[in-house]
């Protein structure tokens, strides 16, 4: 499922347009960027927690050449899936 599917998933089962569902959507997906940006985690009781994870400055390799260079910190996204969610794929 892509962005386009989910739209008309979300239009077809809360009798929204197309365009409204769009929106939707978008600002959903708008608050959990700015709530993680904001360095806060994003809770969704039933389905799961979007957060952020610090990953540290490490040294690596290039495996084309061997030369080793400095990997630099960085903040990754994440998800964990809730309990019910969890068991919904898996049943």
């Amino acid at each position: 499922m892509n962005k386009n599917d989910l739209i008309a998933s979300v239009a077809d089962s809360s009798g929204l347009t197309k365009a409204d569902a769009g929106r939707a959507v978008d600002a959903v997906f708008a608050g959990i960027e700015g709530a993680l940006k904001g360095g806060d985690e994003v809770r969704i009781v039933g389905f799961g927690t979007f957060s952020v994870a610090h990953r540290a400055a490490t040294t690596g390799r290039n495996p084309r050449t061997g030369e080793t260079i400095q990997i630099a910190a960085s903040k990754q996204p994440k998800f964990k899936a809730g309990a019910p969610l969890k068991g919904a794929v898996n049943s």
